[in-house]
């Protein structure tokens, strides 16, 4: 079977990626993954066959800061590479518009790799959920618009979705990363929307870069917080409170900055800020993470029974943030706080109840099967099967019912 992986290239998109095509080239699959050039050396790495979506004509087309706009691109270059491996099916991530029309095209399955909890509208249910914290609605037109643009400007007819059941952009199936819990009480997800759990890779640390970290982390002596900056979508910059709550206290921070950028640490502030491809060490190191709510830290963080900071700025942020908080796994740390902030985080840290629960969820994500459940389903698809054919069990739809 001939499987072409078209995710975004940055991380949080391209490594869960990844971790279902090594399970399918595990399983005698032939897998190859278009992306930016820029991926090269991870998929190198990773041993999976590398297409340079530059060479089909769609230098920038997965690039996450250019979703709305290279649609036409995007399609054109997965057309072409997708007839090149004689592709049985596409595996892609959200707002891959390109890739879903390409799918179509050329009359294949196309399964989409999701984020941690569902962005879109529910079927039913999850009426009385804030719009302030998931605007799902405006969400989803938004995206949809874009999606529409990308038919028109290649020259596919128009599609209208009758339901949520077939909203376009799950494709033939959308793969959930996370857990029933994170998901709004009471709501019932679309037909076709599975929770597979964690996809979790991360290319090998290289000694010459960890050591010294790890040795930074020895010297300084403190208890350790992993924070990971996402982007920051014109809202309050995390560095007043980063430096309120790692200057003179009890606790030193390593900061992934991530997408973010201007670090700004306080002279004497326990901060040292990295960029690094990996994270698994360093949250293996630290005992609580603080993140802004994007799903590879949130993931990361719960699979290491870490309580989670949260602090969203925009995008998909508040919605997870908000559903961790709600799971119990996480508390709150306003964008704009100072004050407190060092006491904030010694009484998260001895809360044994948070922690406790971190470490149940993260147990029962690393139990979901991950790229094994995610490779049933799109196998399954390419087979021309529904993903809840035998072999391959559905997951319960209503959400806040873990499996």
């Amino acid at each position: 079977m001939n499987i072409l992986l078209c995710p975004l290239s940055d991380p949080g998109y391209l490594y869960p990626a990844i971790a279902v095509g090594l399970e399918l080239e595990r399983r005698q699959d032939t897998v190859s993954v278009l992306a930016r050039s820029s991926a090269a050396p991870v998929l190198g790495q990773a041993g999976l066959a590398f297409l340079s979506s530059a060479e089909y004509g769609g230098r920038w087309s997965f690039s996450v800061n250019r979703w709305y706009t290279e649609g036409l691109g995007q399609y054109r270059a997965t057309l072409r590479a997708a007839r090149e491996v004689a592709a049985d099916v596409l595996v892609t991530s959200v707002l891959c518009h390109g890739a879903l029309l390409a799918a179509e095209t050329l009359d294949i399955p196309v399964v989409v790799l999701g984020l941690a909890a569902h962005l879109w509208h529910y079927e039913a249910g999850g009426e009385d959920e804030p719009w302030s914290v998931a605007p799902r609605g405006w969400r989803s037109r938004v995206a949809l618009s874009s999606y529409r643009q990308a038919r028109a400007q290649a020259g596919l007819p128009e599609r209208k979705p009758r339901s949520a059941g077939n909203f376009p952009l799950n494709g033939n199936a959308l793969l959930l990363r996370g857990d029933p819990v994170l998901e709004y009480p009471g709501a019932v997800l679309p037909e076709r929307v599975y929770h597979v759990g964690p996809c979790f890779w991360e290319p090998r640390p290289d000694p010459e870069t960890l050591d010294p970290v790890l040795a930074h982390i020895d010297r300084v002596g403190k208890p350790t917080v992993y924070v990971h900056l996402g982007r920051v979508f014109g809202g309050t910059s995390p560095w007043p409170r980063l430096n309120a709550a790692f200057a003179d206290g009890p606790f030193q921070a390593v900061v992934e900055q991530g997408r973010s950028a201007n670090p700004q640490p306080a002279p004497g502030a326990d901060l040292l800020v990295v960029r690094k491809p990996w994270m698994r060490p360093l949250i293996d190191r630290a005992g609580l993470v603080l993140t802004s709510g994007t799903s590879a830290p949130v993931l990361g963080a719960l699979l290491h029974g870490r309580p989670i900071g949260v602090s969203p700025s925009g995008s998909e942020q508040p919605l997870l943030a908000d559903a961790c908080v709600r799971a119990g796994v996480a508390f709150r740390i306003a964008n704009d706080a100072t004050a407190g902030a060092s006491a904030l985080l010694r009484s998260a840290w001895q809360d044994t109840g948070m922690r406790a629960r971190a470490g149940e969820l993260g147990r029962r994500l690393a139990r979901a099967g991950g790229p094994a459940r995610a490779a049933d389903i799109i196998q399954s698809m390419a087979a021309g099967h529904p993903a809840g054919a035998p072999g391959v069990s559905a997951h319960p739809r209503r959400a806040g019912i873990s499996s």
